[in-house]
């Protein structure tokens, strides 16, 4: 039979199979990041659109092509969400953490939403987890965040994973650096694609993401920002280096690393899983010094990044459906209500319990119990209580009364 509706184009059930690696996934990273100081926060998955516009950064790709706007009815035009950093800037503003004592240490996790060309790995309603850290410009928030990811991706075992590391300097220094990569770009037009032409002005940087092979050759020789900072940037980023090398963090120095966001200022770093192939990125961030002055508070830095819950998934394969229960009940009619009583208090207990809600005769729940990969069958039979160890076939007959304590205990 086939369905009359589809998910939309761009965004796909979560089926049961796929559920428990997400779940680990997102135990994960709370359980570090909690263990780390880092405090759960939750925002609304829409915004006013002018907070991404002013935040995200009107030339980029997101503002300009991928945001899902709409305008309420009231006339106010909103925007799902598309990335996490403004949404919680907004909020550290609003609520006035800037008067808490600095850095405050935040994490979130959900959906978030771009209009973008679907493909595996790439949706266009998507999943990450969050962390940010506003209120310092220490290197050592740099080299604790890139760790994290780091500690939190091993631990869930994604294998063939490289860290790209590069800087993008102070906004004064980055402008300068802009009008020469401007002037290297129109001096090399007639290579360049469309798009990269049409965005020459407006976000040059978008030049090296560029897939076009004509693009990608004039790139090789452009000239980079990572060889033009300033003193005191370079310098940052040096210790930010520096203290990555002495927690082994293994590293690809690129200076052509750019991020697809206006807001980064100073380091930036990416994790890719090669096994991926195209959209190998599974997280990444930077700092964003101006981005709460943007917004409209005091001059406050800041670092963060994302991970992608769809691309680890990927990235790991699906698990098993389901825990397996620690019991399933098996009754004829008689005993069915019994069942149910039995298998709320078991779980009230702590323990997993199972019931046939299927109307099977006793071999068909017998069967089932196999299939849900239960440790242990308990039988009723009137007065009787059969408990069969499912591997082993081993059974024993135990007081209907003691039930709940035995299956607890077991």
């Amino acid at each position: 039979m086939s369905a009359r509706f589809k998910a939309p184009r761009g965004t796909f059930d979560v089926l049961p199979e796929g559920q428990p690696v997400r779940r680990r996934i997102e135990r994960a990273a709370a359980e570090m990041l909690k263990a780390a100081g880092y405090a759960e926060i939750a925002t609304p998955v829409f915004e006013e659109t002018e907070l991404f516009a002013r935040g995200v950064g009107e030339s980029t790709d997101i503002v300009q092509k991928q945001m899902f706007s709409f305008e309420d009815q009231g006339g106010r035009s909103l925007t799902l969400r598309p990335e996490a950093t403004a949404s919680i800037c907004r909020a550290y503003l609003e609520h006035g953490m800037h008067k808490l004592a600095q850095p405050v240490k935040l994490w979130c996790s959900g959906p978030f939403f771009r209009h973008e060309r679907p493909q595996a790995g790439r949706f266009r309603q998507f999943h990450q987890v969050d962390a940010e850290v506003i209120g310092s410009d220490s290197p050592l928030v740099d080299a604790e965040l890139i760790v994290l990811m780091r500690d939190l991706v091993a631990e869930l075992g994604v294998e063939d994973v490289r860290l790209r590391l590069g800087s993008l300097g102070s906004p004064a220094a980055r402008a300068a650096y802009l009008e020469e990569l401007r002037a290297y770009l129109r001096s090399h037009e007639g290579e360049l694609s469309e798009e990269v032409r049409e965005r020459i002005e407006l976000n040059p940087l978008r030049a090296f993401d560029a897939d076009h092979e004509g693009t990608r050759k004039v790139m090789a020789e452009a000239p980079t920002l990572l060889d033009r900072l300033e003193a005191a940037d370079a310098e940052h980023f040096q210790a930010v280096r520096e203290l990555l090398d002495r927690e082994g963090v293994a590293y690809d120095l690129d200076p052509t690393l750019v991020r697809g966001l206006d807001y980064y200022t100073r380091t930036v770093f990416e994790f890719e899983c090669e096994r991926l192939g195209a959209q190998s990125g599974i997280g990444g961030g930077g700092r964003y010094d101006g981005l709460i002055e943007q917004l409209g508070g005091p001059a406050t830095p800041a670092n963060g990044w994302a991970l992608g819950i769809d691309r680890v998934a990927l990235a790991l394969g699906d698990e098993a459906a389901a825990a397996a229960p620690d019991v399933f009940i098996v009754a004829g009619d008689p005993d069915r209500e019994r069942a149910l009583t039995l298998a709320t208090e078991i779980r009230r207990a702590g323990r997993a319990a199972e019931l046939d809600l299927g109307g099977r005769a006793l071999k068909g729940q017998m069967k089932q119990a196999d299939r849900v990969g239960a440790r242990y069958a308990l039988i009723l039979d009137g007065a009787k209580a059969t408990l069969r160890e499912m591997e082993s076939g081993a059974e024993r007959e135990i007081d209907p009364g003691q039930v709940v304590e035995e299956i607890a205990a077991s």
